[in-house]
């Protein structure tokens, strides 16, 4: 398919896991650019660039900390030196440092919040004015269930997700006059490398907890994340859409 020919999409956080996951079905979908942030190694993200890029879609990592302004407001700048554009934005960076509210400390509420939160303004802050002068974008915020809902020892993670929420709406009434959408996805039991290293007694639990009756794969998730960055979904602004295998019905 070829859903994204022509767009020039920028990721955070692709290196792994959901980004990853995107980013593949991206290149599928023969994007022009994709251009991945990452805060791995650089051996890293040169593997990738080399796996992925291809005769229809460059594939390019830039090594940034997404929660720092200034160092996203300078990554900015480097890539429209070298690219005409940024058609679709996914802020998808993110880390959870779960405990207890009696036991979780004050780093570890504002280290999730900096970096779930904080990069997402970030990003958005210093696209907009490229998506204004093209006059056209989709921003893809990656929140979550436990936004929606709570979850007990994520109360940090929990807060950043619901505020992603809140600024994706805001953003998309701010900019849909100059048709730029702003979209959340909030993904819910997904199974990746991070869910390996549960016990698989703890993984059957939370799967008996879904309608669906399984986890969710990085597929599920990258599958709404083009629909929302394609034409497709020309018309959908504003909006939190759930992937959770039912979890929230």
């Amino acid at each position: 398919m070829s859903l994204l020919k022509d767009k020039t999409i920028l990721i955070t956080g692709a290196s792994r896991g959901i980004g990853l996951g995107i980013l593949e079905l991206f290149v599928q979908n023969k994007a022009k650019n994709i251009l991945f942030t990452h805060i791995s190694s650089e051996e890293l993200a040169n593997s990738i660039e080399e796996k992925y890029s291809n005769e229809t879609t460059l594939v390019k990592g830039y090594r940034s900390d997404a929660s720092d302004f200034e160092e996203t407001k300078e990554l900015i700048k480097d890539i429209m030196t070298n690219f005409d554009s940024i058609d679709v934005l996914v802020n998808n960076a993110g880390i959870t440092k779960d405990n207890l509210i009696l036991r979780m400390t004050d780093d570890d509420f504002q280290k999730v919040m900096k970096v779930n939160m904080s990069s997402v303004f970030n990003f958005t802050k210093n696209v907009i004015p490229i998506m204004l002068k093209q006059k056209f974008g989709s921003i893809i915020n990656m929140s979550s269930v436990v936004g929606i809902k709570g979850n007990a020892g994520q109360a940090n993670y929990s807060a950043s997700k619901s505020a992603i929420n809140g600024f994706t709406k805001s953003t998309a009434l701010e900019l849909g006059s100059r048709n730029i959408r702003c979209n959340s996805i909030a993904p819910g039991f997904i199974e990746t490398e991070m869910t390996d290293a549960l016990h698989e007694d703890q993984i059957n639990e939370w799967r008996n907890l879904i309608p669906l009756k399984r986890g969710g794969n990085t597929n599920d998730i990258a599958n709404v994340t083009l629909f929302l960055a394609s034409d497709l979904s020309s018309y959908v602004t504003g909006q939190v859409i759930s992937v959770c295998g039912g979890m929230l019905t």
